[in-house]
């Protein structure tokens, strides 16, 4: 079945038998589709061309640079393979800082990250939340430990602290396809919003609970209810590291609890409460607190000294399943991971900007002008990326050659599949 990607037109055809030539059938094509009320005020850029032999087959408007949505994502997807590898794995280690001994860790408990966007994440069985906390529990009951006597330290010295590209919008951030990609990911950045609509409209609607908890954050809600089979019309207002957040908009009149999903504005505090519940169960003592090592060590000249009591490593799927994900399911999270990931395997820093100039510059020592691929995130969200069709063409010509295709193509979404 032949398989599209996004809302720009572009294609790889092979050569097939038509009445009259296939460039005047895409021509009257392309013609009436001009005449389509919802184009009247747009720009349509398709390139077209044979697969097998790279033969330009159609041009129309192919190196005009448009929004490319979630079109961007190949490119994003296939220089990850290129530079990553489709075997790439994302490691967090939990570490004893001071000595362990004696069940009792006389110090700080450390996590080191790496980005891993799929810790906690419900979509493979070895990263579900339960899982990790049972491997935490385990690696913690096999060194006998009671007692911690510092703080949770998540060293994520090595990624900025920005997580949400610049670019997004206001109405995206806070909802869950709006979640950034930050050293330290958990549950995909993401929860659940369980809502009850009312019975008339203009009824208030009524916050049921949030799935996982979301400690110290307040949600003033405005959500009205809307007309039945109006669908889902809200909005989450709440930013990155923000503690107030809005919900507005309606929901339709239903009998029937109604579910939205988040943003997390920062993941931590979910986390400590599942390593809380770790600590219950196994009656360790612990009253310290969670925090980032960024703030601790980045502000002056001293750095981490080694760790030697490593408790646990764990690793992530391979690259080419949570690519699965990323393309399948547009997870933006995943390809905003992938371009800070680049960045820092290049340069042992993981930022955006840094990350889209490998990919860029990448890219143009494969003939693509760096104006040609006028990017600022790596999952397509922000409307000021553009990209021209000509340039998204290459990019598949590229990976249709490389031993990584299979994977890349698979993961491909079927368009009325």
């Amino acid at each position: 079945m032949m398989k599209l990607f996004g809302l720009t037109a572009l294609c790889l055809v092979c050569s097939v038998a038509f009445s009259q030539p296939v460039e005047v059938k895409l021509a009257n094509a392309v013609k009436q589709l001009g005449k389509d009320t919802q184009l009247k005020h747009a720009l349509i850029s398709l390139y077209i061309v044979n697969s097998k032999t790279g033969k330009v087959v159609f041009d129309k408007n192919s190196q005009i640079g448009l929004a490319p949505a979630s079109c961007l994502k190949v490119v994003t997807s296939a220089s990850a393979f290129e530079m990553l590898g489709k075997a790439y794995r994302y490691k967090t280690e939990m570490a004893g800082d001071g000595f362990v001994r004696d069940s009792l860790i006389a110090g700080d408990l450390y996590f080191f990250v790496s980005g891993d966007p799929t810790w906690g994440s419900w979509r493979w069985a070895e990263t579900k939340e339960e899982n990790v906390k049972n491997r935490i529990s385990e690696a913690l009951r096999d060194h006998n430990i009671s007692k911690i006597t510092g703080n949770i330290v998540i060293d994520d010295l090595n990624w900025e602290s920005q997580a949400t590209p610049r670019g997004w919008t206001w109405d995206d951030i806070g909802n869950y396809y709006g979640a950034g990609a930050r050293g330290f990911n958990w549950h995909e950045n993401q929860y659940d919003l369980i809502l009850k609509p009312g019975k008339a409209i203009n009824d208030s609607v009524f916050i049921i609970e949030t799935k996982p908890l979301l400690p110290g954050i307040t949600l003033i809600n405005e959500l009205k209810t809307g007309k039945e089979g109006s669908g889902d019309q809200s909005i989450i207002y709440l930013p990155e590291n923000g503690t107030i957040g809005h919900i507005r908009g309606t929901l339709p009149i239903s009998k029937n609890y109604f579910t939205i999903s988040g943003s997390m504005p920062d993941p931590l505090p979910s986390f400590l409460n599942t390593l809380t519940e770790v600590f219950n169960e196994r009656q360790i003592k612990f009253s310290g607190s969670i925090k980032k090592a960024l703030p601790i060590f980045r502000s002056r000249e001293n750095v981490l000294s080694p760790i030697n009591n490593l408790l646990l490593t764990l690793f992530s799927p391979p690259l080419d399943s949570i690519n699965y994900w990323f393309l399948q399911k547009s997870v933006n999270l995943y390809g905003e991971a992938f371009v800070k990931t680049i960045a820092y395997e290049k340069t042992n820093f993981g930022s955006t900007d840094t990350g889209i100039n490998i990919i860029k510059d990448f890219w143009s020592k494969k003939g693509i002008e760096r104006s040609a691929l006028n990017i600022i995130d790596g999952s397509g969200l922000s409307p000021a990326n553009r990209v021209t069709t000509n340039a998204l063409v290459t990019v598949m010509q590229y990976a249709q050659k490389q031993s990584w295709y299979s994977s890349f193509y698979n993961a491909l979404p079927k368009q009325n599949g």
